[in-house]
């Protein structure tokens, strides 16, 4: 028995438990950034929580107290030295994540009209004066979200389910449960929960091969940087495309699925050349 399996915790299934820590520690955490920037400045707010991010991140991989937790918030936060060859081929699938969701989304808008007015719905940047502080309040918020939410599904929900389940049913459920948190937004409309749930296996894959957070967070902050600035709040622009079902099987369109393809193929190669090379 670890040292976080006593008391009531205990007696509850090991799989419920990671499941409302990974939520507790990811989602609670998650929140502070829509608190700090809707009552401060744009500038004050993203300081403030660049702080945050950083103690959190500190705390949550191991340090700080309680120390009798220590070694298990290492193991859930997957804390430890990443090669060089792990960075090169884990920058190289994080890259390649946050453009296979993209470019999946560009294709489901060929084949779907694009609903605008959903995925801009609850975006609202117009009480930012300033359209550098408004990129700034996109980066944070992509930065906290990756942060944050890739500690408590890949992290702290995966990883104790791994320990004991395997890796497969660890992955299957964070991808589930990330999906499910996400449902409550205007754009999670039926045709985007594959993508959502397939963005969810692909980090869990990756935080596996990699026995790291790092990547997952890079990944899953580039992809959000997109989506906050472009989909939802469209000061990167607007979506010009049009469904093919009005501009029938144009050569653009053959363009835009071998880019999701290859983004995918990309991440494929990478997450399999992450891993650490085994000890000795």
């Amino acid at each position: 028995m670890t040292t976080t399996e006593t008391g009531l915790s205990a007696r509850l299934p090991l799989t419920l438990r990671a499941i409302v820590g990974g939520l507790l520690i990811g989602m609670i955490a998650a929140n502070v950034w829509p608190l700090l920037i809707l009552r401060l400045s744009a500038p004050v707010a993203a300081a403030i929580e660049v702080v945050f991010l950083g103690l959190y991140f500190w705390w949550a991989s191991g340090a700080g107290p309680p120390k009798r937790l220590a070694e298990n918030r290492r193991d859930f936060a997957r804390a430890g030295p990443l090669s060089g060859r792990q960075w090169v081929w884990g920058l190289i699938a994080a890259a390649a994540f946050a453009a296979t969701v993209h470019a999946a989304i560009v294709v489901l808008f060929r084949l779907i009209p694009f609903p605008a007015a959903a995925f801009h719905a609850g975006y609202d940047f117009s009480f930012i004066p300033t359209l550098q502080f408004k990129w700034l309040a996109c980066v944070v918020s992509a930065l906290s979200a990756g942060v944050c939410e890739e500690m408590g599904f890949r992290g702290y929900m995966q990883r104790p389910i791994e320990n004991r389940h395997g890796p497969w049913l660890a992955i299957a459920i964070s991808a589930v449960m990330f999906t499910l948190i996400h449902l409550n937004k205007s754009w999670a409309l039926m045709a985007m929960t594959p993508i959502v749930l397939g963005a969810g296996v692909m980090l869990g894959v990756l935080a596996r091969r990699s026995a790291s957070l790092v990547f997952c967070i890079i990944g899953h902050t580039a992809m959000d940087v997109g989506l906050f600035a472009y989909w939802w709040t469209q000061i990167a622009g607007t979506f010009p495309q049009r469904p093919i079902s009005e501009t029938g099987l144009e050569p653009t369109f053959y363009v835009e699925v071998a880019v999701l393809a290859a983004a995918l193929l990309v991440f494929v190669i990478g997450a399999a050349r992450v891993k650490a090379p085994p000890a000795g």
